[in-house]
């Protein structure tokens, strides 16, 4: 949150850097260009958003899509829950998208996006980071805004020797002190594109780089060491299984609990996911179920999940002796209309082989 008291800005490093930023910008379809017109905050707010924990190359075309089915607050407020969600598929972290809608409602009905810090974090799905940005790219408010591209280069900058997280708040402390007053939200997408393209992960370009003269990591002869990362731990492994039950054609889709892991996605049925295989548990129907060959394995942020697949066919006279099970009959020649998650969706790939 900005404060009220003087700071001692280092223009060592905004001066050259906005200087690059004017001519070396990238193109994206939120950002207004140096020396165009103001954003919009709605575009800026969505692209935020999404860019949560998510690469720019796999928003782009979310964004493209969104922009041009639901273009403002009103509109995207307006959007149906599980319609927002199937359009969501695929781009994870799902939460996100709730929270994208609930804030579309709230913005909407409060009439424009508030300009501050302090009133953007009331907001649901913004954080310290989001509020920051919004505040700083789409109203040009001094604000800190410090995302992974901006901790690679500030680490570099001052050499922070400190592994992450605990290093996070003197990284915050430090991007506040080359936080210029004027231009601060060039400043931040300047940091973000710098992070993106010149001061990478592996292999920074430090002869390309603007403020190499003034890097202390530069100086030290190895830049690629920061930031100093904690060992990571090792994710928990978990087991479930997945249940294919087809019917003229079509395949058995549910929706998942509003609450929780891929909250209010459409999925194919599952049991329990445990920490040993749980077999048919939580089958949706008592049937003679068919083991299919191969596991789908998936990463999600805190366990890997390795799945079974199940199948079985039915008739109309078998699922009455079966009981009916809840959920929407999906055709399989359409499943990629079906907006699955993306760990659904690779089961998915994995029974319709079976039918090619």
């Amino acid at each position: 949150m900005p404060d009220n008291k003087p700071r001692a800005i280092d223009q060592s490093v905004s001066r050259p850097l906005l200087k690059w930023y004017d001519a070396h910008a990238r193109d994206l379809p939120w950002r207004a260009q140096p020396g165009a017109n103001a954003p919009d905050p709605y575009r800026v707010w969505l692209s935020e958003v999404m860019l949560q924990q998510t690469q720019v190359a796999s928003v782009i075309p979310y964004f493209e899509q969104f922009t041009a089915r639901w273009p403002s607050f009103a509109a995207l407020a307006a959007a149906e829950d599980a319609e927002l969600m199937a359009a969501w598929a695929g781009l994870g972290y799902y939460a996100r998208a709730r929270n994208l809608l609930a804030c579309a409602r709230a913005v909407a009905a409060r009439g424009s996006l508030p300009e501050t810090e302090a009133e953007l974090l009331g907001l649901p799905g913004v954080g310290g980071y989001t509020a920051a940005a919004i505040a700083a790219i789409a109203f040009g408010r001094r604000a800190v805004v410090v995302d992974a591209n901006v901790e690679r280069v500030v680490t570099r900058l001052f050499a922070v020797a400190e592994p992450l997280p605990g290093a996070r708040p003197r990284i915050r402390t430090l991007t506040d002190s080359i936080t210029p007053d004027a231009r601060a939200g060039d400043f931040a997408q300047a940091m973000m594109d710098l992070g993106s393209t010149i001061c990478t992960p592996r292999a920074p370009r430090c002869l390309a780089c603007p403020l190499r003269e003034r890097c202390d990591g530069f100086a030290g002869g190895a830049p690629e060491t920061f930031p100093v990362k904690a060992a990571k731990q090792v994710k928990p492994q978990r087991y479930g299984t997945m249940f294919w039950i087809e019917r003229d054609g079509c395949v058995l889709l549910v929706r998942r609990p509003p609450k929780g892991l891929l909250g209010g996605m459409r999925a194919l049925p599952t049991g329990p996911w445990s920490d040993s295989p749980p077999g048919l548990a939580g089958a949706p129907i008592a049937a003679d179920w068919r083991v299919i060959d191969g596991q789908v394995r998936h990463g999600f942020t805190h366990f890997n999940l390795d799945v079974t697949l199940a199948a079985v066919t039915i008739t109309a006279h078998t699922g009455a002796c079966f009981g009916t099970p809840q959920g929407e009959w999906w055709p399989i020649a359409e499943m990629e209309s079906a907006g699955l998650p993306t760990v659904f969706a690779k089961a998915a790939r994995m029974f319709g082989r079976m039918h090619a």
